[in-house]
């Protein structure tokens, strides 16, 4: 029997990312699948006042720091709940604001930075020579960073796009980063025809699909995997006599290949609301949800054998 950890959408919580790997000597993970979205998307400036003290504001509130100590907490803070934070005088902040490409480049490094950071931990904390180390990106992270995770191959760690991942008792698994089309029109998104066509190549790629592990971002259509808050015009949520109303949001796509090829299992995320499992006829589907902001660790731990999955049960904390 081996033991595979699946987690997914850190999105830059370095608290979250630490506990991914505590957790894989805690369950004696023989395999570990940590998938996209990788990185995160708040940035704040802490920015240098005339009277020596900085400042910086999130979510409405301003917070001024008076020592070096107390800037280096604020940005231990912003960083365990997935901020990218920078020092900056307040004329920079201001070039910042009117060259849109001095502050993609600086975005980007920001992002690299870290990302880069984690996969040196990872190799550090993690013996990839005995544990089966997996890194996906998702809809949510730019392209350019698949070549950071690519570089890490020498050291174990596996990018599985693209190709069929062999597990042991002869068990195969295809990935795709892509989702079905959101309101945020991210990097890898596809309309559900093209999406479907793009799971089919990845499929091609497997000996027998039916004993196989499909690693798709994006969850099954109409599941407990795939429920969200409903969105209006403005992108808020739509709230009916005190209640937030939810509606399905998943891949018809990801749904009509998994019904259609019945694989050992289906695994994906994307949905931060929806920490679920279901079936697809008589293929079971995972999603380990997301609280990132919170630092909260969710996961699914999955036990295979030469009979294919023979358990598997969500974790939290």
């Amino acid at each position: 029997m081996k033991r595979l950890f699946f987690s997914v959408d850190a999105h830059g919580a370095n608290f979250v990312w630490r506990k991914w790997l505590s957790a894989v000597n805690m369950y004696h993970a023989d395999i570990l699948i940590l998938s996209g979205d990788l990185t995160g998307k708040v940035f704040v400036p802490i920015i240098k006042q005339n009277d020596g003290t900085w400042q910086y504001s999130y979510f409405g509130t301003t917070f001024t720091l008076k020592s070096e100590d107390e800037v280096k907490s604020a940005i231990d803070r912003l960083d365990n709940a997935a901020i990218y934070s920078f020092l900056a005088t307040g004329a920079e902040v201001s070039e910042l604001q009117h060259d849109e490409k001095k502050l993609q480049d600086l975005m980007n490094k920001l992002i690299w930075d870290r990302l880069d950071q984690w996969l040196k931990m990872l190799v550090e904390m993690v013996d990839t020579s005995k544990v089966m180390t997996i890194v996906m990106p998702g809809n949510d992270d730019f392209f350019i960073f698949d070549d950071l995770i690519k570089s890490y191959a020498n050291k174990g760690v596996i990018y599985p796009l693209n190709e069929a991942i062999q597990f042991p008792y002869g068990i195969e698994m295809v990935s795709c980063a892509y989702v079905n089309p959101t309101p945020w029109n991210t990097d890898r998104e596809a309309d559900e025809g093209k999406l479907e066509k793009m799971l089919e190549t990845e499929i091609k790629l497997l000996k027998d699909p039916h004993w196989s592990i499909f690693n798709f971002h994006a969850p099954p259509y109409n599941t407990k995997l795939d429920i969200a808050p409903k969105l209006d015009k403005t992108l808020k949520p739509v709230v009916s006599f005190g209640e937030v109303e939810t509606n399905h949001v998943g891949s018809k796509a990801v749904r009509k290949v998994e019904e259609k090829y019945q694989p050992l299992m289906g695994v994906h995320g994307h949905i931060h609301e929806s920490f679920a499992s279901d079936y697809i006829r008589k293929t079971p589907v995972v999603n380990p949800g997301s609280e990132y902001t919170e630092g909260i660790l969710r996961a699914f731990i999955i036990e295979i054998e030469e009979n294919g999955i023979k358990t598997f049960w969500k974790i939290e904390g």
